[in-house]
């Protein structure tokens, strides 16, 4: 089997493009032009998100090697939202994409082990294994050590999946834990750095980099630059660019001397691309998915100038 992170490199390379489009189902982000169609209960307000997230995956599927699905905004919508769930994790599969669950998990080993089975793993159904939401790489926190952790990594090797750890963290409050010094003197956030060299020192694939890798927010250059130097076998999953402040000569301290080591995460500045004052003068409502991919296209390019440097 192929490493899940060498697929993920070579689905940058063959894109030439180091973003993730995340999707966040919130109906607020969803164009008039396609609320409209629907009643105003939760099964129409799934449909409704499920057209308007496809759009936008048939819109940039070929230039964008990778899909975040964020859980919350799916799982917030009770069942009818985990069915919608699934069916973009399907839908993103189907179009050969790379698929992320950001669902953030970790407890106990024996709990791990269950959210573990049902995002990376297989369960046994009528004497067959069988995979449950079967995405290519979950998110996992780490607070509660190796024993929450080590689950996802033998599942990683079991089943050629991988992991994104939460290392440093985009939000404004993520100092608030992960920059505490220790005893030595070391913060919190480095500590962690280390733990996953270790946890991803058996997957590391053709490239260098391990399926075992690490989310670390564009928010804090600083920290990036410190974390690539401390960690060159971990790809970074970077949230942070764009909606929420963090600049592409920032991202670029991420990435390695041959333009590789990270993929980028934008959400709202993809999604809701057809409001924002770049776009909105260029394209109407109803063409949503060709303002995404403009902003997508002009993501790329951005990312790419910069990393190039």
């Amino acid at each position: 089997m192929q490493n899940q992170i060498d697929r993920l490199i070579e689905k940058i390379k063959e894109t030439n493009n180091p973003t993730v489009i995340g999707v966040d189902t919130r109906y607020d982000m969803v164009p008039d032009c396609v609320k409209n169609k629907y009643f105003k209960d939760i099964k129409g307000m799934c449909s409704a998100m499920l057209e308007y997230s496809k759009a936008l995956i048939d819109s940039t599927y070929d230039i964008i090697p990778a899909v975040k699905l964020q859980s919350a905004y799916f799982e917030m919508y009770g069942v009818e939202g985990i069915k919608l769930y699934k069916e973009m994790i399907d839908y993103c599969k189907e179009k050969d994409m790379v698929v992320m669950a950001d669902v953030k998990r970790g407890d106990i080993g024996s709990t791990s082990a269950g959210y573990s089975k049902a995002y990376l793993g297989k369960n046994t159904i009528n004497e067959k294994e069988e995979g449950i939401f079967d995405v290519d790489f979950a998110t996992v926190n780490p607070y509660m050590g190796s024993d929450c952790i080590n689950p996802f990594v033998e599942d990683c090797k079991k089943y050629d999946k991988g992991i994104f750890v939460l290392v440093k963290t985009s939000n404004k409050s993520s100092g608030e834990l992960q920059d505490l010094k220790t005893e030595d003197g070391e913060e919190i956030y480095k500590k962690v750095a280390k733990l996953v060299n270790t946890w991803g020192k058996d997957l590391i694939g053709q490239y260098g980099y391990s399926s075992v890798s690490a989310v670390v927010g564009a928010t804090y250059p600083k920290q990036l630059k410190e974390l690539r130097e401390l960690m060159p076998h971990s790809y970074f999953l970077i949230p942070g660019y764009g909606a929420q402040g963090g600049k592409a000569e920032d991202i670029a301290l991420g990435f390695d001397e041959n333009g590789l080591g990270g993929i980028v995460n934008a959400t709202r500045s993809l999604m809701c691309a057809y409001k924002s004052n770049l776009w909105k003068d260029k394209f109407k409502e109803e063409d949503y998915a060709k303002a995404t991919r403009a902003e997508a296209i002009r993501m790329r390019d951005e990312l790419n100038n910069a990393i190039n440097k």
